[in-house]
């Protein structure tokens, strides 16, 4: 964990901060997609009012808090301590809000409560082998409730394991972390591999613009 923990923590001095506001003016917002004002928001979780959620990788915290602001009681862990420390720092104040340093499957596999939603938006779940951890969420998810993911769709004719290299400075060598890219279908797959129902994956295609690639967004009932 610890190698993984530096690479995300240069990655998070790279990042830059989310906006004081979003184009509706409100200062907390749900995003799954890597364009600002754009795409679905929370309603994918269909968590109930007051339901208990987790956000696996949750960075700097701006979705999970907003859904602590909506009323959820939300949970975010992130093996970063840089990340953590930017979320707590920003978000650290705000009711119904918990951050944790953890490990995903390390996490899960823990002795703990049911959620009534499981989420991660460009976050541990593109970044873990989902042998270990569609199997783990699983088995935290209560039942009929949603786990909801999403990530950059795959590179044609690149599935599978895959290298991210995250630059560091002029005289080191890059970070790398593994991620997982596979087509819509083989999540759908994979996903009723592990005891999960109900599965939609599909790309949102980007917002009108110069940039082309859209969001892989899956959907799955436990």
């Amino acid at each position: 964990m610890a190698d993984t923990a530096i690479a995300w923590d240069t990655y998070s001095k790279q990042r830059p901060e989310r906006r004081a506001t979003n184009a509706r003016g409100e200062t907390t917002w749900f995003n799954w997609t890597q364009y600002s004002d754009h795409g679905p928001g929370a309603e994918l979780l269909e968590a109930p009012p007051n339901g208990l959620v987790l956000e696996l990788g949750c960075g700097k915290g701006g979705n999970a808090a907003h859904l602590a602001a909506i009323g959820m009681r939300a949970v975010g862990i992130d093996v970063s301590p840089k990340q953590l420390g930017a979320a707590r720092e920003r978000w650290g104040q705000a009711p119904g809000l918990e951050l944790h340093q953890a490990d995903a499957v390390d996490f899960l596999r823990q002795p703990g409560p049911q959620f009534d939603a499981v989420y991660s938006v460009y976050g541990a779940v593109w970044f873990t082998d989902p042998a270990e951890l569609l199997p783990a969420i699983r088995q935290r998810l209560r039942p009929g409730s949603q786990m909801v993911f999403s990530q950059r769709p795959p590179v044609e004719g690149c599935y599978g394991c895959q290298a991210s290299y995250i630059p560091r400075g002029d005289d080191q060598d890059p970070a790398v972390v593994r991620r997982w890219d596979y087509e819509p279908d083989v999540w759908v797959s994979l996903l009723r591999e592990y005891g999960f129902a109900e599965v939609l994956a599909r790309v949102l295609p980007a917002p009108p613009g110069p940039r082309t690639v859209g969001t892989l967004i899956v959907q799955a009932r436990a």
